[in-house]
């Protein structure tokens, strides 16, 4: 099995407790990770976890928070059965000079063996890093501004050149 760790940080402009307390309401997490379709609560530390990954294939696992210290970190891993095993931490540390709050993310995956291990260890080895990076910046603007930027149906230059002949 292939193993695959992911490192990266963020700073927002609020509260550790207020950004702790976003990531902590696990129904906020599809909101910002665009690869994750739904989770549901199967208890105070438990959770269901639905994701898209490669090629429209869906993957699911149950995890467990195995630390929670209010404002301050979150641990999580995968429990037994999961399509990949995964663990990790966010830690929610004061920015210095009073600017909000640094978000630091460290998750680790494993991958299975077989087909699908070698489909989700090239899509993962490619862009893991770029997509939990992206998914840190969507959090970013979602506590500052209340909502996700995006260029979604917004007309492009280029497209314009094009009907003008340019």
């Amino acid at each position: 099995m292939a193993s695959i760790e992911v490192r990266t940080a963020v700073t927002i402009n609020r509260s550790p407790h207020d950004v702790y307390s976003a990531w902590r309401a696990l129904e906020n997490i599809p909101r910002f990770m665009r690869h994750i379709e739904s989770i549901s609560q199967a208890g105070e530390r438990r959770s269901h976890w639905v994701a898209r990954g490669p090629a429209g294939l869906r993957l699911s696992w149950d995890a467990e928070i195995v630390a929670d210290q209010e404002g301050e970190l979150i641990a999580w891993r995968s429990l037994p059965g999961a399509d990949v095993e995964n663990h990790g931490l966010v830690r929610f540390k004061p920015a210095p000079g009073d600017r909000g709050t640094e978000v630091h993310a460290l998750i680790r995956y494993r991958l299975p063996g077989g087909v699908l291990g070698q489909a989700l260890g090239n899509v993962f080895n490619q862009g893991a890093g770029r997509l939990i990076q992206g998914d840190l910046r969507r959090f970013k603007q979602l506590m500052e501004a209340g909502e996700i930027s995006t260029t979604e149906g917004q007309p492009s230059g280029r497209q314009r050149e094009r009907e003008h002949g340019r």
